[in-house]
């Protein structure tokens, strides 16, 4: 089960997904100064540093050196992010199957 400071942080980096992509301010197809790629890439590579975190807390319980809790909470952040990245994986397959379905002739 997610903590609620879990749940705050990512609503936080939603919001800050969205303030980059310029979704839901009105911006269109203005440049946001930030490309979708490198965007992406940044969402992966935090997804990644979450997973390293993770696993570092781990070994270190597993040595003894640390809490169940950090234990716990850095596993659930990673949880939570991998669950962010698939929901985006999944949106974009779904989006790509309706174009595919829109391309298709009558």
């Amino acid at each position: 089960m997610a903590s609620p400071s879990v749940a705050a942080n990512a609503y936080a980096n939603l919001a800050r997904v969205l303030d980059n992509t310029g979704v839901g301010a009105g911006k269109g197809s203005e440049a946001s100064g930030q490309s979708f790629a490198s965007l992406l890439k940044d969402a992966v590579g935090s997804v990644m540093e979450s997973g390293r975190k993770s696993d570092a807390q781990t070994v270190a319980m597993a040595a003894g050196k640390a809490n169940v809790m950090d234990v716990v909470t850095a596993v659930a952040d990673t949880d939570v992010a991998v669950s962010t990245l698939v929901s985006v994986r999944d949106r974009v397959r779904v989006i790509a199957a309706y174009e595919d379905i829109m391309k298709m002739p009558i």
